[in-house]
């Protein structure tokens, strides 16, 4: 794609266009030269449609280790020797202590996240719901769920606890899929996140880049995220860790990343677009440009299995590019 065609695209897409698949695949031909432009124009759109607001969100990991599912990305599979830690934190007092010392840290969302397939015939549901309900009367916080597979009478138990957001991913596109996962298929990710939004919940619903996929699969994932409607895309960045099925996996290059940043941008003009695991160790000091590319959401604080940067770090990162930390 010609540098002309990227601004014929980002004008037309200011003026309300809706971004179509033929045009999104286009932009990946795009020379490393010209995502500068490509990221000016994302950052235009997102400044248009979104405003200047950057959600900011931690994670409480209530429940680590011993999943059964063989996602060849995670360090948490019951396939995988990675010495990850097991914990179980479904304890209300602690749940609780460390919602709140994500919302000291600034978060003013907080998802909590627990390892396994999902919550069929799963005995940590009602304590689930308790610890939830206990977070948003201690806290003023608000509270997302990420708590895998779900039923559509389990999503509207969990919309009647107060959230409001599930987070569920797809990981990537239906056809590159099979070669993430193979004990649960997409289709179950696809029927979970219906329910959800059955139940009145909104979605947060995005997934991984740099597990070998191609761009043919970003842009397929983008467009099934984009059909479902999501409110909020948190794109994860491959960390290879030792002992996974990924391990030796070379991620992505800084500009690759940047440049699928901005073309979701131009696929989502009005949409939460989330920065999330991976983007410390992968992007280096090249960090700022996401939030110059179209991005307003960050995942703050530590991720699942391995530790973020410093929040006031972020804080300083989102207010240097002239945007506002704060919940959109």
């Amino acid at each position: 794609m010609h540098y002309r065609e990227i601004i014929t695209l980002g004008e037309s897409i200011l003026l309300g266009h809706q971004i179509q698949y033929k045009e999104a695949l286009q932009l990946t031909h795009i020379l490393n030269e010209d995502i500068p432009l490509l990221s000016a124009f994302a950052n235009k759109i997102r400044i248009k449609f979104t405003g200047r607001n950057v959600d900011m969100c931690g994670i409480v990991n209530a429940r680590s280790g011993l999943c059964s599912e063989d996602c060849k990305f995670c360090a948490q599979s019951v396939y995988h020797d990675t010495k990850t830690p097991i914990h179980n934190l479904l304890d209300i007092e602690k749940i609780t202590a460390a919602a709140q010392q994500a919302q000291e840290q600034g978060a003013k969302r907080i998802s909590i996240v627990t390892s396994g397939k999902g919550m069929d015939s799963d005995p940590d549901f009602q304590k689930i719901i308790e610890s939830i309900q206990a977070i948003m009367y201690h806290t003023r916080l608000n509270v997302c769920a990420n708590l895998g597979t779900l039923t559509l009478e389990q999503a509207r138990m969990l919309a009647s606890s107060g959230v409001k957001r599930y987070a569920h991913n797809l990981e990537t596109s239906e056809n590159f899929y099979p070669s993430v996962c193979t004990t649960h298929s997409y289709r179950e990710h696809v029927a979970t996140i219906q329910a959800a939004k059955s139940a009145g919940m909104e979605l947060c619903t995005g997934g991984i880049i740099g597990m070998g996929e191609s761009w043919q699969d970003r842009i397929d994932f983008a467009f099934a995220l984009k059909s479902l409607d999501v409110a909020s895309i948190p794109i994860n960045i491959l960390n290879p860790i030792k002992g996974t099925a990924l391990e030796d996996v070379t991620p992505p290059s800084p500009l690759d990343i940047i440049k699928t940043f901005a073309i979701f941008r131009f696929i989502f003009p009005n949409k939460i677009i989330r920065p999330a695991g991976g983007r410390e160790i992968n992007l280096r000091d090249m960090q700022g440009h996401l939030m110059l590319s179209g991005a307003n959401g960050l995942i703050i604080g530590n991720y699942l299995t391995f530790t973020g940067r410093n929040t006031v770090t972020d804080f300083q990162m989102v207010q240097d590019a002239g945007l506002i930390p704060a919940l959109l």
